[in-house]
C-alpha cells in the first residue's frame, strides 16, 4: 500500500498530539511534533532573557540570537519515541508546562521564527509517509497532503483534559485558571497575521467532545484506509 502524508491541525488540548503519536505508531510513519518546536524556541528565548515569563520580547535581540537554536528531533532508544531536542539538550521535560505552551504561542506570531521552523518542517513534508500536528500545517506546511484533519473539542471538555494533564505532572490549576489561558491562547492563535489557525478546504473537521480514544483512532484509521484505495484505484 502507498505511504501517504496526514496533516492534523486544530486548537489546543483537542488531542492532536495523541492521535498524531498513535497513527505514526501504528502505520509506521514518521512523526513531527512542530508544537514542541515552538516551545523548544520559547524555552530557549526565555533562558537567554530574550523574552519575560509573561511572555514581552526583545524582538530585535531575539531575531539576532536565534541563529544560536538549534531545534532537532532525536529518538529515544528507551521509549523508542521521537523528542524534542534544543541545542543537543533533551528538552521534552520543560516545555510541556502550559506556561510555555502560552510562550510558544506568543512567540510564534513572528515571521522570522516561523521562517526558521517552516523551512526544517516543509523538507520533511516533501517525504511520505509523514504526520505531523500543528496549526498551520495543512494550509501551509503540507498543503497536498493526501488526508487533513482539523480537531476541534467543547472548551470546558479541553480544560478538563488540560487540568488531568497537568495534575498528572504535580501541578495545581483550578478549572478557571486553564479556560483563561486556553481562551488566550485560542485568540492569538487565531488571530496572528502570521499563518493564523485555520481549517484546509479539504480537511476533515474531527470533533472528539466525546469520542474514546480508541472510537477517534479507529475513525482516522478508516480515512486513512479509505484515501489508500483511492490511490491504487
Amino acid at each position: 500500500m502507498p505511504k501517504i502524508n496526514i496533516a492534523i491541525d486544530g486548537f489546543s488540548s483537542c488531542g492532536k498530539s495523541t492521535i498524531a503519536k498513535e497513527l505514526a505508531a501504528l502505520l509506521h510513519y514518521k512523526y513531527i511534533d512542530t508544537g514542541a518546536m515552538y516551545r523548544a524556541l520559547a524555552l530557549f528565548s526565555v533562558r537567554k532573557k530574550l523574552m519575560t515569563p509573561e511572555g514581552i520580547i526583545d524582538i530585535h535581540q531575539l531575531e539576532r540570537d536565534i541563529l544560536q537554536a538549534d531545534v532537532d528531533f532525536h529518538l529515544n532508544k528507551e521509549t523508542k519515541k521521537s523528542e524534542v531536542f534544543l541545542n543537543d539538550e533533551a528538552v521534552e521535560p520543560y516545555i510541556r508546562t502550559l506556561e510555555l505552551g502560552n510562550l510558544a504561542s506568543t512567540i510564534s506570531k513572528y515571521r522570522f521564527v516561523r521562517d526558521k521552523l517552516q523551512k526544517l518542517q516543509k523538507k520533511i513534508g516533501l517525504q511520505k509517509g509523514v504526520i505531523m500536528d500543528g496549526r498551520d500545517i495543512g494550509t501551509v506546511i503540507m498543503p497536498h497532503a493526501e488526508l487533513k484533519i482539523f480537531m476541534i473539542a467543547d472548551p470546558e471538555i479541553r480544560a478538563e483534559r488540560r487540568m488531568l494533564e497537568l495534575g498528572d505532572k504535580g501541578a495545581n490549576v483550578s478549572k478557571a485558571e486553564v479556560m483563561e489561558m486556553q481562551r488566550v491562547r485560542d485568540h492569538e492563535d487565531l488571530t496572528r497575521e502570521e499563518d493564523p489557525l485555520m481549517r484546509a478546504d479539504d480537511a476533515v473537521i474531527l470533533d472528539n467532545s466525546y469520542m474514546t480514544k480508541e472510537q477517534q483512532l479507529n475513525y482516522v484509521i478508516e480515512l486513512v484506509e479509505h484515501i489508500k484505495k483511492d490511490l491504487i484505484s
